[in-house]
């Protein structure tokens, strides 16, 4: 939780509030309080905003139906998280590799056919 306020030295007519501090709390799980940081969640929903157009208001692709959103935003984070590489995991490990992997999830850079391959056949057709 960040806290603003105005400071005093610097506080002017029409200054914006500026950020004094921040508290840290666990909410689920249990992460290391030491690398707790909003800058990879912000970094996360920048990078969905910027690759999957159906967050952004005025385009075609702007999801009308909740479910259709959610499905989208699934096949987004399965590419992201399974099918492709990311540099700063390739340079490190000298191959390949995606966050699943970086993980321990899967053994392989799965393609689009894997991940295809999870959908039940029978739900396609309804």
């Amino acid at each position: 939780m960040k806290k603003y306020g105005q400071v005093e030295a610097a506080a002017r007519r029409y200054s914006p509030p500026v950020c004094l501090g921040c508290e840290k709390e666990r909410m689920i799980g249990r992460p290391d309080m030491e690398k707790v940081s909003t800058s990879y969640v912000e970094r996360a929903k920048l990078t969905m905003r910027m690759q999957m157009r159906r967050f952004t208001r005025l385009t075609n692709a702007f999801s009308k139906k909740a479910e259709n959103h959610a499905h989208a935003v699934a096949l987004h984070f399965m590419h992201y998280n399974y099918c492709r590489p990311h540099m700063t995991l390739t340079k490190a490990a000298g191959r390949k590799t995606t966050p699943a992997m970086a993980a321990g999830l899967t053994d392989r850079v799965w393609t689009l056919e894997d991940v295809l391959g999870l959908m039940d056949p029978a739900k396609l057709l309804q």
